[in-house]
């Protein structure tokens, strides 16, 4: 997902917002995606629905350029 930091970004925030502590998960989201836990492919896929609806609805998601 390293070539898409759009849908990166939009993972971390859904992940942060899910679990937003260790009573929720035992990791951040950096050691989550090096790991592949499933609380990081659960943020993952509610991400990809996310941009699904966006792009179904016609809706225009900026782009961002890599600093």
């Amino acid at each position: 997902m390293q070539h898409d930091p759009l849908l990166r970004a939009s993972a971390r925030a859904i992940y942060d917002s899910c679990y937003p502590s260790e009573d929720w998960a035992p990791v951040g989201f950096d050691e989550a995606e090096r790991a592949g836990t499933v609380h990081y492919r659960q943020a993952v896929d509610a991400a990809l629905q996310a941009r699904g609806i966006f792009a179904a609805k016609g809706e225009q998601l900026p782009l961002f350029a890599a600093a």
